[in-house]
């Protein structure tokens, strides 16, 4: 990475106040800021770290007002964190190297057919009668079972294990120890007590643009698909059980477990550590807050839920600061 003020201003539509040939060679937090680096300021709370920052290339509001001298030169954006999201893509994108490369120890199929300049690293399986678009990355040690249908443009980390008969769409991130397609928690109970597994001979759908975090599992569905929508993001060591139907643009935080055949709607967010029970319908637009335990429907778009089981945030606020009272009596 070679970047200089002038440049950058010319890529995000911005101004330069200072030296235009200011160059950076690396990122840097702002409180980390040293010469040859860029850093970027959108959070108030880091205003002092302007003043006594030594990168040479600081990315900030164009409304910002400094109230002492800043080394720096300045780059003025309208939106600088959505500035500074766009200019790792851009780097990131210079980074790769779209080539076509199938290590001589991986292992396909007469019948596995490849697009365009896909990258197949060492150890990597790729079933028969599967279909892998143009320009995906699949790096070591990935499997990928039969009859799999893979976009153009995806990259799996290694370790990730794709079972048979998965449709994924284009665009999609998969980060190590993702499982997509493992049998869900499907057991009927007999007389005596013991379980009786039941058999899962659907598949998981993956949509376009969607990027799920290391560790995490999406179940195959016990008949039909279990469904992820497009632009949907998930973190880490988040699970979604069997049947589940994830709608379009919504996103996860870490340790988040949706359970069977719950429906969920478009551009949802729910935090860490989020649970919601099976067979349940969540409208469009629910925020469920961190440790929130969805129990029952929720009917009504662009809700904010907190607590176990989950209510109104604004009610839950009221009724803990009732019963922190009341324990403290």
């Amino acid at each position: 990475m070679d970047l200089t003020a002038k440049f950058l201003a010319q890529l995000l539509k911005g101004t330069v106040e200072g030296d235009e040939n200011a160059r950076a060679t690396q990122f840097a937090k702002i409180e980390h800021g040293k010469p040859g680096t860029l850093s970027f300021f959108a959070n108030p709370k880091y205003e002092p770290f302007v003043y006594t920052s030594q990168a040479s290339i600081l990315i900030v509001n164009k409304d910002f007002q400094p109230k002492q001298p800043v080394t720096p030169t300045l780059v003025r954006v309208d939106n600088a964190y959505n500035a500074i999201a766009e200019l790792l893509k851009y780097v990131a994108e210079k980074k790769k190297k779209a080539r076509r490369h199938r290590s001589l120890r991986a292992r396909w199929f007469l019948s596995t057919k490849f697009g365009k300049k896909v990258y197949l690293g060492a150890f990597s399986y790729v079933g028969r009668h599967t279909v892998i678009g143009d320009n995906t990355v699949i790096h070591e040690q990935v499997f990928i079972g039969d009859n799999c249908r893979i976009g153009r443009n995806c990259i799996f980390y290694p370790g990730v294990r794709i079972y048979p008969g998965m449709i994924i769409g284009d665009n999609v991130i998969l980060h190590s120890g993702v499982v997509i397609g493992a049998d869900g928690f499907g057991n009927a109970p007999r007389p005596d007590g013991s379980w009786e597994k039941i058999e899962h001979l659907g598949n998981v759908i993956i949509g376009n643009d969607v990027e799920i975090g290391a560790n995490s599992t999406v179940d195959r569905a016990q008949m039909e698909s279990t469904i992820i929508g497009n632009g949907v993001r998930i973190d880490n060591l988040c699970m979604i059980a069997h049947n589940v139907i994830i709608g379009d643009h919504t996103a996860m935080a870490a340790q988040t477990g949706i359970a069977g055949s719950t429906v969920v709607g478009k551009y949802c967010i729910f935090a860490g550590q989020v649970g919601i029970a099976g067979h349940l319908k969540i409208a469009d637009h629910t925020t469920v807050l961190a440790q929130g335990g969805v129990s029952g429907n929720v009917r009504k778009d662009g809700q904010v839920l907190h607590g176990s089981p989950a209510i109104d945030a604004r009610q839950f606020i009221k009724a803990y600061a009732l019963f922190k009272r009341a324990a403290t009596e």
